[in-house]
């Protein structure tokens, strides 16, 4: 079926780079726009970034724009023992997207970026996904590339 809705987006990389360095990264939500290629700027109400913060994103798809809203569900720093995850769920479409950090023996830094659905995605974005921006699977393919993007920038940023 053509608008099925994948409940769970996922990809992983290595890093070269301790978790901490990782995380600096990750959790720098007004930064995002220079890594992930949908994103063309995000402003956090209050300017910090902590479980609770709220922020606005402008998107992109070729010369089409929208904002989304989103808020931090989880912010749990990594430590050298245990993993840490950076968590917020978009009002607009119900998704969550999260990047979790896993040390590695090696020193570096396992990151995954994923993009949840557990509740379905609102009647809105999916009427927008077909008649906007081109259709969910279509869509789906392009944020799984995106999220690659991200996982690949995030990766040379912490490597520099």
């Amino acid at each position: 079926m053509a608008d099925t809705i994948e409940k769970l987006l996922e990809d992983s990389i290595e890093i070269d780079a301790p978790a901490d360095k990782v995380w600096a990264l990750v959790t720098d939500i007004p930064a995002m726009s220079k890594r992930s290629p949908q994103v063309v700027k995000s402003t956090v109400k209050g300017g910090v970034v902590k479980e609770g913060a709220t922020f606005r994103n402008l998107n992109r798809q070729g010369i089409k724009r929208w904002p989304t809203n989103g808020k931090v569900v989880r912010f749990t720093a990594p430590t050298d023992s245990s993993v840490g995850e950076f968590a917020f769920r978009i009002r607009e479409n119900w998704t969550i997207w999260s990047f979790e950090l896993e040390p590695t023996a090696t020193g570096g830094t396992r990151l995954t970026e994923r993009r949840e659905a557990p509740d379905g995605i609102s009647k809105l974005s999916k009427v927008l996904t077909k008649t906007v921006l081109g259709g969910q699977k279509p869509f789906t393919a392009e944020l799984c590339g995106g999220i690659r993007q991200t996982l690949e920038k995030i990766k040379a940023e912490a490597e520099a």
